[in-house]
């Protein structure tokens, strides 16, 4: 006897898998006179049909994310924003001061490098570099 159709039906009833769902033997009989889903739903209901249970760890419902130490998003992403703002804040300087003439081309490249691979770790410390060429 064929019951991949009926195995189908209630695949899409109980919405888990193929393989997942096991009918007893002793009521094949009634398994393959279900027609609809309200069908598959009783005999389900009655226990002519199972359904495997889920294996390891995924059966733990509760734990959905791995929240642990060695998570360091958060901290990256901290990280990326202290470093925009500080070099957003040096670049418009450099900017200011080029615009005023008070350095050169060469100097603002120079600075420029600077601020990209975080040599100053502040604005006064930039500042302080400088040596009163932006006051």
């Amino acid at each position: 006897m064929n019951l991949n159709s009926k195995k189908e039906l209630a695949k899409r009833t109980l919405g888990v898998g193929k393989e997942k769902i096991i009918f007893l033997p002793s009521k094949i009989k009634e398994i393959n006179e279900a027609i609809t889903k309200q069908d598959i739903r009783d005999l389900y209901k009655e226990g002519a049909i199972t359904i495997k249970r889920k294996k390891g760890m995924r059966k733990k419902e509760k734990r959905k994310t791995k929240k642990g130490e060695g998570k360091i998003k958060k901290k990256v992403k901290k990280r990326k924003k202290e470093y925009m703002i500080i070099t957003r804040k040096l670049r418009k300087i450099v900017s200011g001061l080029k615009k005023h003439g008070k350095i050169s081309d060469k100097e603002v490249n120079e600075l420029r490098k600077k601020i990209k691979n975080r040599f100053f770790k502040s604005k006064g410390h930039f500042k302080e570099y400088l040596g009163g060429k932006s006051q």
